[in-house]
């Protein structure tokens, strides 16, 4: 069974095509490897984004939102630690 992503995100502020851009990245790096991606709608400024239930961001928590170098690493580290990401684990 491949891990799910889930992308909580706030329709109030309008990060949905955020939301859809951070899907899109991790479509494109991880392929097959996801089970599937899943967009879901929430409400006051939230955003933050899960594999298999565990929590790899917060926006609020973080303080903003992460560099799609770094949210790859972090699913990463999550699905197959041994990975590697090429460019994306360069400096």
């Amino acid at each position: 069974m491949h891990p799910r992503v889930e992308i909580l995100f706030c329709m109030q502020c309008r990060w949905f095509l955020r939301a859809g851009w951070y899907a899109q990245e991790l479509l494109s790096t991880f392929g097959g490897d996801l089970g599937e991606v899943a967009l879901v709608p929430g409400t006051g400024g939230v955003f933050q984004v899960r594999v298999d239930g565990t929590l790899v961001w917060d926006r609020k928590a973080q303080g903003g939102f992460p560099e799609a170098k770094e949210l790859k690493q972090l699913v990463r580290d999550r699905i197959d630690p041994e990975r590697d990401l090429g460019h994306a684990d360069r400096p």
